[in-house]
């Protein structure tokens, strides 16, 4: 999907044609300035440096660029000054586009057949030769050359920046898709931009200021940003003007030293990037920026859908889990704390955030096997009988029944936390009599979250129990019910499953 880039920079003016004049002759600066002060070409007129010698000319050289063309008179400090000063300038500073006309008023010190066979020079004229016509059509013509190389090495440097750019979006857009959640892309988003325009990690942090935001139903979503920990309301403030312009121009724009990327996607949701502080942006910025955003839209995209994908798949497992667990009496938001918590432990065990994110889809089908356990069993308000219990205890193996086979990680992962949840650290659980990490890391980080929701709420068969007891409980289970190593996070973490308890409290 390409998409129209919209820049509000100011155009250059057009700058002068640089003639540099190098001569000992008073008179000659003079008189070349005057024959030519009404030059033009291609809409640009000239503008004039000055030396008096070889030595003098090599300082201006080394100091300045684009200059055009060079008017060398042969003898000065020397016999062969400017000869001397051409090998210099074609060899030593490999300058190949300045166009050189050699000017002497001694021509038998410098043959015209030599000097063109021997030197890199454009063009060989005797002084006396060069009247105002002749010096007109002599730098038309040098300068016309020079428009046309100068031409021809842009073209061919915008094919290899092109080419090295399009490496550089094919590896930000590979690093863009790679992004799971809506945080991590805008992040990851941030990031490439300023890999792509090539902008140095200590600038940007100096520099540049900028926020990741989703545009939806006339408003915005800030989801990143590069300004501190929290959303800076003034960076917001400022960028909400220039999002605006994105989303009614429907495209990227530049303007000041901004940069908005728009990023529209097949659903009503767009993408913006604000990115405030780009003092410069190049027309190759620009192209390969328009390619950009193109990829970019393709994988925003793909994240809606799988973010839409995710969620329906998450509420498909947690309302099943729902019917296992109103058939209980445990209805509310059991398995959402359960599921939570154990995303919390996880992280803190030091999981990484795709495998703790697995285990928190999959751990609300924990139970599903009780679907299968008569209610006379399920809802006993007291204690269950040898036989009732060994009926109960069958619900780990008929979840791991209903789970099990399955290619996808998700339910994988349920099979094997719906078939150990209720193995015991020191090997005395069920169904297989576990021990310590022959239980799955999962299973493990689950049972834990499980006893303390069932701890901490209230249940058919007893009343809620005070967090001191709770914490009490806790510490006696570790290395015997639990998994000690999980025991010592949640009790260093306790504040933190309570305010997931508070935040999903039973309904």
């Amino acid at each position: 999907m390409a998409l129209s880039f919209l820049s509000h920079a100011k155009p250059n003016e057009l700058m002068p044609w640089r003639v540099l004049i190098v001569d000992d002759e008073e008179d000659i600066h003079h008189v070349t300035k005057m024959a030519l002060k009404r030059f033009e070409l291609d809409g640009r007129k000239l503008s004039f440096l000055h030396a008096y010698s070889a030595a003098e000319a090599q300082k201006i050289l080394e100091k300045e660029q684009n200059i055009a063309l060079i008017f060398l008179d042969v003898v000065m400090e020397t016999d062969d000054a400017g000869l001397t000063l051409t090998k210099w300038i074609r060899k030593t500073l490999k300058n190949k586009f300045s166009r050189i006309v050699l000017r002497t008023g001694q021509p038998g010190q410098a043959p015209e057949e030599q000097v063109i066979v021997e030197f890199d020079i454009n063009d060989y004229k005797e002084k006396t030769e060069l009247d105002r016509k002749k010096l007109f059509t002599t730098v038309f013509s040098a300068l016309r050359a020079y428009r046309d190389i100068i031409e021809v090495d842009k073209a061919r440097i915008y094919q290899e920046l092109y080419r090295t750019g399009l490496e550089r979006v094919i590896e930000s857009t590979g690093n863009v898709l790679e992004q799971r959640s809506l945080t991590e892309f805008f992040s990851g988003l941030l990031q490439q931009i300023m890999s792509l325009l090539q902008i140095e990690q200590e600038s940007m942090l100096l520099q540049v200021k900028g926020l990741g935001a989703i545009y939806s139903e006339n408003d915005f979503q800030v989801l990143a940003q590069i300004s501190g920990n929290n959303v800076d309301k003034e960076l917001k403030k400022q960028a909400f003007k220039y999002l605006n312009l994105a989303i009614e121009e429907k495209c990227s724009i530049f303007q000041d030293d901004v940069l908005v990327g728009y990023f529209p996607s097949n659903t009503e949701k767009v993408s913006l990037l604000y990115l405030k502080g780009i003092n410069a942006l190049t027309e190759i910025d620009a192209k390969l920026l328009e390619i950009f955003s193109g990829n970019v839209s393709l994988a925003f995209d793909n994240l809606l859908l799988n973010r839409e994908i995710v969620e329906t798949q998450e509420e498909l497992i947690y309302r099943l889990g729902d019917v296992v667990e109103s058939r209980s009496n445990e209805a509310g938001n059991h398995i959402r704390r359960m599921a939570e918590v154990s995303f919390m432990l996880a992280i803190k065990l030091g999981m990484d955030e795709e495998q703790a994110e697995l285990l928190k889809q999959a751990a609300p089908m924990h139970d599903i096997g009780k679907i299968s356990t008569p209610d006379r069993i399920l809802l006993k308000p007291g204690k269950l009988t040898e036989s009732e219990m060994e009926e109960m205890k069958r619900h780990p193996v008929i979840g791991e029944n209903i789970l099990h086979g399955s290619t996808r990680p998700i339910l994988q992962a349920a099979a094997i936390i719906a078939a150990q949840h209720h193995e015991k650290y020191d090997g005395t659980g069920y169904p297989k009599g576990l021990v310590a990490e022959e239980i799955h890391i999962f299973a493990r980080i689950v049972a834990v979250a499980d006893v303390f929701d069932a701890l901490t709420h209230k249940r058919c068969y007893k009343e809620a129990w005070p967090m001191d007891k709770v914490q009490t409980f806790l510490h006696e289970a570790a290395g015997t019910h639990l998994d000690p190593k999980i025991v010592s996070i949640m009790l260093d973490n306790i504040a933190l499953a309570e305010d997931i308890n508070q935040q999903y409290q039973d309904i």
